[in-house]
């Protein structure tokens, strides 16, 4: 099986070589590696992911980190940017056209690779150095695209993962501070929620 995780600095976390899809980097996928491979020699697990990447950067790159990789499994995580961007610099992605640029996603990739499973995680914050000076926008922001990725989900019959529950739920027993760095960025502990999450959902 070929599994690529696909997203922002979440997913890249400092995997460096952009050129390289087996470029792990020090996140969730790499806990996912360990995980897939683990069990079986013939998995393979590939990392996409871009710092800084919005639904749109997605598109613009589809064919070369997604399509001609031909991945048995794909696995989404996008959004945060969509919504930071315009808050720091006005380079946003709106929830209209959001939606619209990831039901292209999900169109050219059922067309393309018509038996890969899709799964797509739903974008999350919490409270932090970086979101709580603008909590309603983030907060707000993030769960419209949320709630738009879900929707794709369903119109196109793929799975949803909620990520914002996972990291609401570990905080009635973690500090928020051991999951995030900053309101966005996983932690260690993050990036294992996330993997576990993910896993639970296999």
């Amino acid at each position: 099986m070929r599994y690529l995780f696909q997203g922002d600095s979440i997913t890249d976390c400092g995997r460096g070589d952009y050129n390289n899809p087996f470029a792990m980097g020090m996140g969730y996928p790499r806990f996912l590696e360990a995980e897939l491979t683990s069990g079986s020699e013939e998995n393979v697990v590939m990392n996409c992911g871009i710092s800084g990447n919005r639904v749109v950067d997605l598109l613009a790159r589809w064919k070369k980190d997604c399509l001609n990789l031909k991945p048995d499994v794909l696995t989404i995580l996008i959004g945060v940017n969509d919504v930071w961007h315009e808050y720091g610099g006005q380079n946003g992605v709106d929830p209209d056209l959001f939606e619209e640029v990831y039901r292209i996603l999900i169109r050219e990739t059922k067309a393309a690779l018509p038996d890969a499973r899709i799964i797509l995680m739903g974008a999350y914050v919490t409270h932090g150095t970086v979101t709580d000076g603008a909590w309603e926008y983030f907060d707000g922001g993030v769960k419209t695209r949320r709630e738009r990725t879900r929707k794709v989900a369903e119109a196109f019959g793929v799975e949803f993962i909620d990520l914002q529950k996972a990291f609401d739920d570990a905080q009635t027993e973690i500090p928020v501070q051991r999951l995030t760095q900053d309101g966005v960025h996983p932690t260690a502990a993050g990036h294992r929620l996330i993997a576990k999450t993910w896993m639970e959902n296999l």
